[in-house]
């Protein structure tokens, strides 16, 4: 084994819904610890939300590939040259239903609550719809980490136990500056510290759910995991491509978010790589 050793021994003798739930759990706590800010400030600099959220940004695009994409791939030899379908058909469903979710539920991007709703007309307050966006948003979250944890469950898996551990780690670090866009808003209208870090990281409680639930549907049958595990990178690219990047960009420091994705991919790679 590698240096991860003695983190992987901690999750060797768990089943898979189990790892998967632990998962949820330590994604869930990115939320969290996000969201105590409030319990030192009111105000964080945009500045460096931007590099944090892009650097999570960067994170996520690259665990899409190595912890998801890539398994997948090596999942579908069956299809010959055609082997890159499963993981591709998986992407169009996902992006197709979460532009779906978009257009039929009003929500606000991240991480600038002061902005309009988009999407139908809502008579719901920013704060509230900020919360239902992330909300939303977490559960697909949630359910990638569910089938990766999954998909190493099942026999001759390409999925290692580290690249799993990984993407847990991703979402778990941009679990951060949602909590922050949530708890901070809710501190500057007036709300309490400890009301406003309890609603910051709410957002994040469906994760543990939804990553049971991937983890039972990618020890279903060793067919459609490949196709799961295209949904579940889906989740990854449409969050960093549709709020990720256009909000780091629109704040006025795109250099330093723009590190920020890169530093975040650097990272990623590296480790998915190097703990094969």
């Amino acid at each position: 084994m590698t240096d991860m050793a003695p983190v992987l021994s901690y999750f060797v003798d768990w089943t898979p819904i189990e790892r998967a739930f632990a998962a949820g759990l330590v994604s869930w706590s990115g939320s969290a610890l996000g969201a105590s800010v409030v319990f030192f400030t009111a105000r964080v600099y945009q500045r460096f939300l931007d590099v944090v959220l892009g650097f999570a940004g960067g994170v996520m695009l690259a665990a899409s590939f190595w912890s998801l994409l890539h398994p997948a791939i090596e999942l579908s030899t069956d299809y010959g040259s055609w082997r890159w379908f499963p993981a591709s058909a998986g992407i169009l469903i996902g992006t197709l239903f979460l532009h779906i979710v978009d257009e039929v539920l009003p929500r606000l991007q991240l991480p600038a609550p002061g902005k309009e709703a988009l999407g139908p007309p809502s008579h719901l307050r920013r704060t509230t719809l900020l919360i239902l966006a992330i909300t939303i948003h977490n559960i697909p979250e949630g359910l990638a980490l569910g089938i990766v944890f999954g998909a190493g469950g099942n026999d001759h898996s390409p999925v290692s136990l580290a690249a799993a551990i990984g993407l847990m780690g991703g979402i778990a670090f941009h679990n951060l500056p949602e909590g922050m866009a949530v708890a901070l808003p809710l501190r500057r209208e007036g709300w309490s510290s400890l009301r406003s870090f309890v609603f910051g990281q709410l957002s994040a409680a469906v994760e543990p759910v939804a990553a049971v639930i991937g983890a039972a549907a990618a020890l279903t049958t060793r067919a459609v995991l490949p196709y799961a595990m295209g949904f579940a990178a889906s989740a990854m690219l449409y969050v960093v491509v549709r709020e990720v990047i256009p909000e780091t960009q629109a704040s006025g420091h795109p250099v330093a978010a723009t590190m920020g994705i890169m530093l975040g991919f650097l990272l990623m790679m590296a480790l998915s790589v190097s703990l094969e």
